[in-house]
């Protein structure tokens, strides 16, 4: 495989975390990756171990100019846009009572619609190739909404039924779509990547308070390999048949499978209530 035969790789939230883990693995590889950041300096020298085959670009994801911008640049460089790994975002936890509305509305404008935007300006390409993969990174907050996470979870379930649309609606042109669910990784998201609102309502001391304090504590500890997650994503692109989703660590899996499992008994349960609120004659 030549140098312009290997897949472009378009990465946003390359400075940590998984972004950064998964450029460092696709730059080994010797394909073709632009690896971005708000902050470009953060991201050059890993750009830079990538020779030509890498291009560092300044990228936040609420700025729409800056969306446009640095797809042109990846197109002009490449020629083609091949996976899309919408990575960028961030965590908020607070109380739903005490969540602070500016907070809240930054975190939907990194995690949501900056997601929403960059997969807009990417389309595109992928329609006119007929290939594509677009991979969103949700989290299994996408499933499970827990104590003090409520918004951030509002965020990851946005995004799994905006990919479930997605998928449907370009599925007939060769572009596939994968949310990928991680549970806790040794990332920094628990550190630089996540942010709070304190509680201070006494009545939420031993929910929303209690697992603050207790992800406060956990940056470092985590079960899930950072490394190995990045393998599995780039695996899922190489399979015949991408998934839809895909669960990342047994703490994820475990919790979504029984999470699932649970919903569809209690719909089962009331299944004659259900179908009984349609007309007879229906």
């Amino acid at each position: 495989m030549t140098s312009q035969d290997t897949p472009v790789w378009f990465i946003t939230g390359c400075s940590t975390g998984f972004g950064k883990e998964l450029a460092k693995l696709l730059i080994a590889r010797g394909w073709r990756v632009v690896v971005t950041a708000r902050d470009k300096s953060r991201v050059e020298e890993l750009a830079a171990s990538g020779g030509d085959k890498a291009l560092a670009l300044s990228l936040d994801v609420t700025d729409t100019s800056q969306i446009a911008n640095a797809v042109k640049a990846a197109e002009d460089r490449f020629g083609r846009i091949d996976v899309l790994v919408n990575n960028a975002g961030y965590g908020y936890q607070s109380s739903i009572e005490e969540g602070d509305d500016a907070a809240i509305r930054a975190q939907f404008d990194a995690n949501v619609f900056g997601l929403f935007a960059m997969t807009r300006a990417v389309l595109p390409i992928m329609r006119r190739q007929r290939s594509g993969h677009v991979i969103n990174i949700t989290s299994l907050a996408g499933f499970i909404g827990l104590p003090s996470s409520g918004y951030y979870a509002a965020t990851k379930h946005a995004v799994e039924g905006f990919s479930d649309a997605l998928a449907a609606e370009v599925a007939p042109l060769g572009i596939k779509v994968t949310c990928v669910e991680p549970g806790p990784f040794r990332t920094d998201w628990a550190g630089r990547s996540l942010q709070q609102t304190q509680s201070r309502i006494e009545d939420y001391a031993e929910t929303a308070a209690a697992r603050m304090k207790a992800t406060a504590g956990v940056s470092g500890k985590q079960p899930g390999d950072p490394v190995r997650a990045a393998e599995a994503m780039i695996a899922i692109t190489e399979a015949a048949t991408a998934p839809r989703h895909l669960v990342l660590g047994k703490f994820a899996f475990d919790a979504i499978t029984k999470k699932l499992g649970e919903r569809a008994a209690e719909i089962e349960s009331l299944r004659d209530v259900s179908l009984g609120a349609d007309y007879p004659d229906a």
